[in-house]
């Protein structure tokens, strides 16, 4: 990888997950707790700083994370990724690639990414996993400096998400691209909803996990969708005579690859709690493979 950044190496070291290699400069920084969570906790959490409490206009930050067999971390932050306002159109970018090894699990469960006015951010993060490795992906943007009064003020947001099996079989490609149009904003296509957001479970130890979510999915939207013909808030009427309303929240699910061993769910919702409240809610399930309830 081209001027990397940070680098880090978990294997299991007297049977535990350790970080056995840690690297990384400016402006990037790692900050890794000597423990999360109870004593039993086998989980390396990792937390990634960036000086000046964000993404400045023009910077290039690129890490490469190596998951050892049997090894569990958990990537994250402190608090939303900023993403200053852009200089002469220059492009920020951030690259994350990692290799999940057999029976390992990787949790990257960033807070949200807010980009400044006129702000230029693109991601790109690929993920190497073989047959039993397991994955959870969290990626999300909100709208913008509410108290500034922006809403999807930026100029470009591109994330890419791809994940691959061994031998470079492509498993799941995905990407993400807002930009400002000669017709329409960014504001005017995402209407009232603020938050954007996409989670992926993946592998044979978080197939509980999926099956629930899906079950949880599909009950909310049915709850919030369809509501008696005495309720509030109608927008039309559909054929079984029930009201069909503007959700606040909307998620979908789907899966994907071989044997459905993988889930992916996109939210759309009007505020930043409400999607913190549905992760803390879904993920809560992973604690005793994490050690600490994801979003608490």
């Amino acid at each position: 990888m081209e001027t990397q950044t940070g680098r880090l190496i978990v294997e299991k070291v007297g049977g535990k997950s350790t970080v056995t290699s840690c690297f990384s400069k400016y402006p990037l920084k790692f900050i890794i707790p000597n423990k999360v969570g109870s004593s039993e906790n086998d989980a390396v959490w990792v937390y990634t700083l960036t000086y000046g409490g964000g993404i400045v206009s023009g910077d290039s930050i690129s890490c490469e994370f190596s998951i050892g067999d049997g090894c569990t971390t958990v990537l994250t932050t402190q608090a939303s990724t900023k993403v200053y306002k852009s200089l002469g159109s220059k492009c920020s970018e951030q690259i994350l690639e990692a290799r999940i090894g057999s029976d390992a699990i990787l949790a990257v469960i960033p807070d949200p990414v807010t980009c400044f006015s006129t702000a230029r951010y693109s991601q790109k993060q690929i993920f190497s996993v073989v047959s039993d490795s397991s994955l959870v992906i969290v990626d999300w943007i909100t709208s913008g400096r509410h108290e500034s009064g922006e809403k999807w003020d930026f100029e470009l947001y591109k994330s890419t998400n791809h994940i691959f099996l061994e031998g470079n079989q492509p498993l799941f490609l995905d990407t993400v691209l807002l930009e400002q149009g000669s017709n329409t904003s960014v504001s005017e296509r995402m209407q009232d909803y603020q938050v954007i957001a996409m989670v992926i479970l993946l592998g044979p130890k978080l197939m509980q996990i999926q099956n629930q979510i899906q079950e949880n999915v599909k009950r909310m939207m049915s709850e919030q969708l369809y509501i008696p013909s005495n309720g509030l808030g109608h927008r039309g009427k559909t054929s079984s005579g029930c009201y069909l309303t503007k959700p606040t929240f909307i998620a979908s699910c789907s899966v994907f690859g071989p044997k459905g061993i993988g889930v992916v769910v996109r939210i759309a919702a009007m505020t930043t709690e409400s999607v913190y409240r549905f992760l803390h809610q879904q993920l809560a399930s992973l604690e005793p493979l994490l050690g600490v309830s994801p979003y608490c």
